[in-house]
């Protein structure tokens, strides 16, 4: 997840680091959903999709235990693309600079969940027809 200065942050970026993340970004993904979930809390920009983010991590879950096979791997893939950019304090526009520091995340984080919002009402609906609401 490596930036050029002369990139800018859109859909098209988003699509592009989305088709490099592998399995092993996914591991880290999940490994880091405390420090993940408390940047979302604690950040009044992001908080609205903590959530959201839930729903997010119990599905990559339910992939990774092979108990749900319903998600393409770029659905996955875009999970994983948004949390780890949220965890990442350097990137596009760094964390720490104050009122503005968590735009891109959110940015980042509304582009993903546009690109699988079917795919997040098709994992709520398996959720429910398997009685398996958290």
């Amino acid at each position: 997840m490596k930036e050029d200065d002369n990139e800018k942050l859109d859909e098209s970026f988003v699509k592009a680091e989305i088709a490099k993340i592998d399995d092993d970004d996914v591991k880290i993904a999940m490994d880091n959903q405390e420090e993940i979930d408390k940047k979302l809390n604690n950040s009044n920009i992001l908080k609205k999709y903590s959530e959201l983010a839930n729903v997010m991590y119990g599905m990559m879950k339910d992939y990774r235990k092979g108990i749900y096979h319903e998600v393409p791997w770029f659905t996955i893939a875009t999970i994983a693309f948004s949390f780890l950019y949220i965890l990442n304090p350097f990137d596009f526009i760094p964390d720490f600079i104050p009122g503005i520091g968590y735009v891109d995340d959110f940015a980042v984080i509304t582009f993903g969940i546009r690109f699988i919002q079917t795919d997040l009402h098709k994992y709520l609906d398996w959720k429910l027809a398997n009685n398996d609401v958290e």
